[in-house]
């Protein structure tokens, strides 16, 4: 083990062991869950600043030498799906946008396993000048981070006056159809107060909306249990205003319940992740955008693939590496117990 410095902290691992595991090319961990769902961080850069993930000062640069190359990237992918069962396949940074080559990354990840959805997690900052490329070079469908649709308070707390960037990219997308379009909306104290007008807005705009509750994963490690905003406090505040009925998960490994929204086929989607655990049923696993295999957001352990693959790994020695790294995934993120210690990357720098 080996501690390695390149302006975003990191504990990588050369390998994992497989002692135990059985023979199977699924990324199979020690608890039976199947990881099919691979998010693929692409760059640690932002073009918004949210108080939730990144310092205002953003994160430490990674040198370009030490990102995956799009074409990195579409091998990494080709292996996920051919040889270890992704099934689904979502880019994240950072802020996906800010790669200038990301219709490439999505144009040879589309061609390399056709007929895998390939989604993206991004701000819409820019998105409007962008979104019909993308989607004619394979992209899927996108989530767009958005956590209120006042400019004044979105400024305040994206320390970036960009809202109506944002929503012409959801406009964008929409007509590109990117589609289900999704808004992801953190839990915050400071946005409890508009988390119904955030719902009117989605409702009259016809999009989802999922609230998830804040994970300790802020870069300022300022995070508080007693703090933050609980699911069961959201819907408090929500059915004040809406007709809310329960639905649930239809997908065991899906993040977000569900809750009908007026009798109407809308819906609102709330991911709790601190108050209703879903780990046991977690179906996730991520590559950093310096290509380790992080087997659980919350956990410092990583398995370096880009040492490996620039020094002439096969695919298949690859593969075995990270189903060494996914076998030893933990049972849960263990916020509750209490010796947790949050992880040293934040949101932003592991990719959602």
């Amino acid at each position: 083990m080996t501690v390695v410095s390149m302006g975003i902290p990191t504990v990588r691992f050369d390998a994992a062991s497989l002692a135990g595991r059985p023979e199977t090319d699924l990324l199979v961990d020690r608890f039976g869950r199947v990881a099919r769902d691979l998010r693929v961080s692409i760059t640690e850069k932002c073009s918004l600043r949210c108080t939730y993930c990144m310092p205002e000062e953003g994160l430490p640069a990674i040198a370009a030498e030490d990102l995956l190359s799009a074409d990195e990237i579409v091998r990494v992918v080709g292996i996920g799906v051919e040889r270890v069962g992704i099934r689904e396949v979502r880019f994240t940074g950072g802020e996906p946008l800010m790669r200038s080559d990301l219709e490439k990354i999505i144009a040879g990840c589309a061609a390399r396993v056709p007929g895998i959805p390939l989604a993206m997690t991004t701000n819409a900052v820019g998105l409007e000048h962008r979104a019909a490329k993308l989607a004619a070079a394979g992209l899927t469908r996108v989530n767009v981070s958005l956590d209120s649709v006042d400019r004044a308070h979105f400024a305040e707390l994206t320390r970036r006056d960009r809202l109506p960037s944002v929503l012409a990219g959801i406009r964008a997308a929409a007509a590109a159809g990117l589609a289900p379009l999704k808004i992801n909306a953190v839990l915050m104290r400071e946005t409890l107060h508009g988390a119904a007008d955030l719902l009117q807005w989605c409702l009259d705009a016809g999009v989802e909306l999922r609230f998830i509750e804040q994970m300790p994963l802020d870069a300022d490690h300022a995070w508080a249990r007693e703090n933050m905003v609980t699911a069961a406090e959201l819907l408090s505040v929500l059915s004040g205003r809406f007709e809310l009925e329960e639905i649930g998960r239809e997908d065991p490994s899906a993040p977000a319940e569900e809750w009908r929204v007026n009798g109407t086929s809308m819906t609102v989607g709330i991911i709790a992740s601190v108050t209703r655990s879903f780990c046991s049923e977690c179906d996730r696993t991520r590559m950093t955008a310096e290509g380790t295999i992080r087997s659980c957001l919350f956990s410092d352990r990583e398995v370096d693939l880009r040492a490996a693959l620039r020094s002439g790994a096969s695919d298949d020695e690859l593969a075995d590496l990270w189903r060494g790294a996914m076998w030893n995934k933990w049972a849960g993120h263990g916020i509750d117990a209490a010796d947790f210690v949050p992880p040293e990357r934040s949101m932003g720098a592991i990719g959602g």
